[in-house]
């Protein structure tokens, strides 16, 4: 029997559960064994589960007591010498092959077990934050690539694109996880030092996270972050009323962009997507301001599209 048949494979799920909670996006986050902090992960039994996706709902429910809505499927992750999440039980070395999922929800209520949390995205990906001027993490975050890079042309331009580092480069949102696999390359994610067993010396600012999850949660955050402008996903967001005023501060949080006020409101009448509820909201803290709702409806087919993003940059 040759070396790959005696390891194995096993099928692991991860659900990156985003939520909005007091202005921030978040993802559901649980304790992984080891104490750090993991996505609600679990094996796929084909002997006892019938399909992944029910297999999921039901280990995150077990872990978190978080009922899942809408999910689907992100991206099938196996690289080779990167942490398994979970240890398999017995003598058996079994590779992990994990199966991402993302499910949005507007059910942002404190998760019932003591170890699950909703952990802010950009504390997990700080340099992804440009609602105001440059994060503080990214003028030497930026150093440090260049330093890696030692006047390669390649990676000299790989920095430029994905960090936007020049005026003849647009910052792209959707890019995350480029941006974070850049990173990891370079070794300046607590993660590249962890599986090539070297000590953290270098690192980027941002909460690491056990095995591939922090790479996994790039990549739902890129999903959700590009589907925004050609699906109405946003509206799965957000409680059944709302103000303009939430939703732009939903989908900055999200993008982790500053959108241009009266531009983005003008999207949003144009698109057909929402209409006024007759009543105001008082919760503004100023003026009371008009509330709306999503139009009646299934809006994941026919025709509908996302939201206008128009930047303030």
């Amino acid at each position: 029997m040759s070396a790959s048949a005696e390891q194995g494979v096993r099928i692991g799920l991860s659900a990156v559960v985003i939520t909005l909670r007091d202005r921030k996006a978040c993802v559901l986050t649980t304790a992984a064994d080891d104490g750090g902090v993991a996505l609600p992960f679990g094996p796929f039994d084909p002997a006892r589960d019938r399909t992944f996706e029910l297999a999921l709902r039901n280990f995150v429910t077990a872990q978190t007591g978080f009922r899942l809505g809408f999910v689907e499927q992100l991206y099938t992750f196996g690289d080779l010498g990167r942490a398994s999440p979970r240890a398999t039980p017995g003598p058996e070395r079994h590779r992990e092959v994990s199966v991402g999922y993302l499910a949005l929800t507007a059910d942002s209520a404190d998760t019932p077990m003591a170890e699950a949390h909703w952990t802010p995205v950009l504390d997990i990906f700080p340099w992804e934050d440009r609602r105001e001027a440059d994060p503080p993490c990214l003028a030497p975050l930026v150093s440090e690539l260049t330093a890696w890079a030692a006047g390669d042309p390649r990676r000299l331009a790989r920095i430029e694109t994905l960090f936007a580092t020049t005026p003849a480069h647009r910052w792209s949102e959707g890019r995350v996880l480029d941006r974070y696999e850049l990173l990891y390359e370079a070794g300046l994610v607590a993660e590249a030092a962890r599986d090539q067993d070297q000590p953290t010396l270098r690192t980027a600012p941002g909460r690491a996270m056990v095995s591939d999850h922090r790479r996994i949660v790039a990549t739902g955050l890129g999903r959700l972050r590009s589907k925004l402008k050609y699906r109405p996903v946003l509206f799965d967001l957000m409680p059944a009323d709302f103000t303009l005023s939430e939703l732009q501060t939903a989908a900055e949080a999200i993008t982790g962009l500053s959108l241009h006020k009266q531009n983005f409101r003008r999207g949003v009448e144009r698109t057909g997507l929402v209409k006024p509820t007759g009543r105001l909201s008082a919760a503004t803290g100023g003026r009371p301001a008009e509330l709306f709702r999503v139009i009646d409806g299934d809006l994941s087919t026919g025709e509908a599209l996302g939201l206008p993003l128009p930047s303030q940059r």
